[in-house]
């Protein structure tokens, strides 16, 4: 047996020399004076070596009680070199590395505004509790207890929607052969149900009117007050349209082709002539920079403008979110130009930029319906405009005639 004294005094030859203690430990002394543990022993038929540690870091004693550990995994007819090497992998696979992997891999393909928020949840609320934990020990109700710390602080769809990416992560985890399956699935029914709130949209034409009156009102900035008119007319997402860019505009087509942020798929928009015009007003003010409305804070146009400015002009005009919303637009125009100007739904639906289908099932591309659907603009700006000139102003919040 060795002696920690013989351990410690071991000097480097001309070539490696081993210093044998028993039962397959030894310490191998290098020309360049490394001090390893290593342990001989045969497994299935064949020699094999295990690797310790280096002297100091590890003792002789720990260098024991490792040879000890290895020598019982034998004993259960365990390879201790390959149950070292999947435990190795399973602490380097954790949940967090899975993640970031998944994250890096998909996340080219998504909106930037979209892959941001993915990895800021993840981050801020699951790599605290589940980052860690090797793939593996991700359980159900280790899931359950990270989520419920929301659930417990009142974000209900935050938790629902974290729930879905962790269970994008595992499903990959499991494609990939780190995982048998995805714990998420037993956790359908476990959370409190989100309750649904819905935009809200302006389906009263006087009610339409009035609001569209306050909004041309509007005595602010010239990229605030084109981003009020142009919502009405295209109806488009908020973040769409704020983020307009001089390069996606061919003004003598009288388009707009960008592409959808929510499906990712190219998008044409028909720009009716009132739309053309609140755009040529900006030109002279904005055309040298990227976006045809750019932030209050970027000179040079680089930025679009925020999310909070036509919501904060709404509030400065009296226009409570409980009447109108930015999204609110779109649900008005979906059913009045249905309802009210008799339009197809099919035509409608595609304007919105959502999945329209023919009778075979396959999805129409953008140049779909497009004349229609540069009619039905037209028509729509002009209805619009009547509503605004129809009636006298009225203050918001007031009903016509109220005092």
């Amino acid at each position: 047996m060795l002696k920690d004294i013989e351990v410690r005094r071991a000097k480097p030859g001309e070539k490696p020399y081993k210093l044998s203690d028993e039962r397959g430990l030894y310490l191998l002394v290098t020309p360049q004076g490394g001090k390893l543990w290593r342990m001989n022993y045969r497994f299935g038929g064949k020699q094999r070596t295990l690797c310790f540690g280096a002297y100091p870091e590890v003792g002789l004693a720990d260098a024991r009680a490792r040879r000890e550990d290895a020598r019982r995994l034998l004993a259960h007819g365990v390879d201790p070199g390959e149950e070292r090497k999947a435990t190795r992998l399973a602490e380097r696979e954790t949940f967090e590395a899975i993640a970031r992997e998944w994250h890096g891999r998909f996340s080219p393909g998504w909106a930037a505004s979209h892959a941001k928020r993915v990895l800021e949840r993840l981050e801020n609320h699951i790599f605290p509790h589940l980052g860690a934990k090797p793939v593996a020990a991700v359980s159900a109700p280790v899931i359950l207890a990270a989520l419920r710390r929301l659930e417990d602080a009142g974000k209900v769809e935050s938790a629902h929607r974290i729930r879905g990416i962790i269970g994008q992560v595992l499903r990959y985890a499991v494609a990939s052969g780190r995982l048998d399956s995805d714990p998420t699935q037993a956790l359908r029914g476990a959370l409190a149900p989100v309750r649904t709130v819905h935009y809200p949209a302006l389906l009263d034409p006087v009610e339409i009117g009035r609001v569209l009156r306050v909004l041309h009102g509007y005595t602010g900035t010239a990229e605030v007050r084109a981003a009020l008119r142009l919502g009405p007319l295209l109806f488009v997402r908020p973040g769409e349209l704020r983020t307009m860019r001089w390069d996606d505009l061919d003004m003598e087509a009288r388009e707009w082709r960008f592409t959808l942020s929510k499906t990712q798929t190219p998008h044409i928009v028909p720009l009716a002539r009132a739309a053309v015009e609140i755009i040529e007003e900006l030109w002279p003010l904005t055309g040298r920079g990227v976006f045809v409305m750019p932030s209050a804070r970027s000179p040079t146009g680089l930025r679009p403008m925020s999310e909070g400015a036509v919501l904060g002009a709404y509030r400065a005009l009296g226009i409570d979110k409980s009447v109108l919303v930015g999204h609110g637009w779109r649900a008005t125009a979906r059913t009045l130009l249905v309802e009210k100007l008799g339009f197809r739904v099919d035509i409608v639906e595609q304007q919105l930029g959502h999945v329209v289908r023919d009778p075979l099932g396959r999805a129409y591309n953008r140049t779909t319906f497009i004349e229609e659907r540069r009619g039905m603009m037209e028509t729509w700006a002009g209805y619009l405009e009547g509503l605004r000139t129809g009636a006298g102003v009225v203050p918001i919040g007031r009903k016509a005639g109220g005092r």
